[in-house]
């Protein structure tokens, strides 16, 4: 009898994952994949089962629509007749002596978690949703095939809580990045404008810089002519050697 209260860490969730792919590629089933990962992790069919559609199942959406293309594909090279049969990948272990000298109280014990085993292992989920729904007074009685263990169910509500938290969470850090966002536009749009502003002034610098330059040469071409049309000043030298200016 498996009984493992562990949680489940990452290497299991790859293992269940990758066992659930490889059977449905080659067109095992998925119970028969469960089978194996409980063999494997010491846990019952229906906790791989339940761990696969309640936590695992929706991060490998894409790669289980390829498994099944290809199961298609194998189906289609082998043939209608051979390709359309589903064949188990894994064989269970046989029982040993010890497990068949169970008291009779254990078998059905047993008996009972096989048929809890074979049934579809979404039904957590409709039996916890039934549950929330169903009116106070009303006490609906669950079929025998269709009941969960309370184990499974509370490992389903505590997904459930899990979810909800990383959605408050999402939700907060969406909000935080809303206002981030905002504020950094709102500064995008500041320094837009002052990048424009600047541009404004720098173009009105460089006209007024060309101007500057415009007068400062028209000055210097009227010094030049001044200059040129001034007539050359002559002298004389008296009779002690001394230079003297000559009127014009």
């Amino acid at each position: 009898m498996k009984v493992r209260q562990d949680a489940w860490t990452e290497e299991d969730d790859l293992l269940l994952a990758e066992t659930v792919l490889r059977h449905v590629r080659e067109g095992s089933t998925q119970l028969n994949a469960f089978e194996e990962v409980g063999d494997k992790l010491n846990r019952t069919s229906a906790a791989c089962g339940f761990r696969w559609n309640a936590v695992v199942r929706h991060n490998y959406d894409k790669a289980l629509s390829l498994a099944k293309k290809q199961r298609k594909q194998r189906q289609r090279i082998l043939g209608k007749d051979q390709g359309g049969k589903k064949r188990l990948l894994y064989t269970p272990p046989s029982p040993t002596i010890s497990d068949i000298m169970v008291p009779h109280v254990q078998e059905e014990e047993l008996e009972l978690k096989s048929e809890v085993d074979t049934t579809n292992y979404e039904a957590a989920e409709e039996f916890v949703v039934a549950e929330a729904l169903a009116p106070k007074t009303q006490h609906t009685p669950v079929p025998l095939e269709t009941a969960m263990n309370l184990d499974t169910v509370i490992a389903y509500l505590e997904s459930m809580n899990g979810r909800m938290l990383q959605g408050e969470v999402l939700k907060t850090e969406n909000e935080r990045l809303k206002l981030e966002i905002k504020g950094l536009k709102k500064r995008n749009e500041e320094l837009e404008n002052k990048i424009s502003h600047l541009e404004q002034n720098s173009g009105l610098m460089q006209e007024d810089y060309e101007t500057l330059m415009n007068i400062m040469n028209r000055a210097r071409k009227l010094v030049l002519l001044e200059e040129e049309e001034r007539p050359a000043t002559k002298f004389k030298m008296d009779r002690n050697g001394n230079l003297e200016k000559m009127a014009e």
